[in-house]
């Protein structure tokens, strides 16, 4: 379905719901690149909505490697389930759930996403920081500033360095009856970190 290693799978190659969010393509390639994968390695997709960035991490940490796909929302489980097949992809664990229930109950990780939560990202951060791995790379999209403030608030008391907020805003074109115009995108700001080793 998908040759390439490189990501930024089109927005439009994936199963879509109206009721379900999807991290749009240039916000994903951010984050991918953030978390800084490798072959064999164990993820969290949080919050993993329509599944597209379980789908583009399955690519970078291949078939030896481990996704686990966590969401609240019935929908977005089956979104994501329709996902992975379409794209071939079969190393990610599916799990519908409050992520505040389930991180517990996962294996250590080296690379967490965390995505739409419902309010509740300082809480799943602190959970997050006692399952990465030492080294490992947390990176977090926001949309609301509220949610960036008590994320950086929340970091700032646990055991994490090299924190690099990116702001990301995309427009892209459309063709109208007189030509070619751009649409902006809502911003999205990313937040990324390592965990300390100490």
């Amino acid at each position: 379905m998908w040759k390439h290693k490189t990501p930024g799978i089109p927005d439009e190659l994936f199963e879509r719901a109206e009721e379900v969010p999807i991290t749009k393509e240039e916000a994903r390639v951010v984050q991918i690149s953030k978390g800084r994968m490798c072959e064999g390695q164990v993820a969290y997709d949080i919050g993993c909505g329509s599944g597209s960035v379980s789908v583009e991490a399955a690519y970078q940490i291949g078939t030896s490697g481990k996704i686990f796909a966590i969401d609240i929302d019935p929908k977005a489980i089956e979104l994501t389930k329709k996902n992975l097949k379409k794209f071939g992809i079969s190393n990610v664990t599916v799990i519908l759930g409050n992520a505040l229930e389930k991180i517990s109950e996962l294996p250590p990780a080296d690379v967490i996403f965390i995505g739409g939560t419902g309010g509740e990202t300082s809480e799943i951060l602190k959970l997050c920081e006692d399952k990465l791995k030492q080294g490992g790379r947390i990176v977090i999209g926001t949309i609301l500033i509220e949610t960036l403030y008590s994320v950086l608030s929340t970091m700032e008391k646990l055991a994490f360095s090299s924190v690099d907020i990116t702001q990301v805003t995309i427009s892209k074109s459309r063709k109208t009856s007189t030509g070619t115009m751009m649409l902006a995108r809502n911003p999205v700001t990313i937040i990324s970190a390592t965990k300390s080793n100490f």
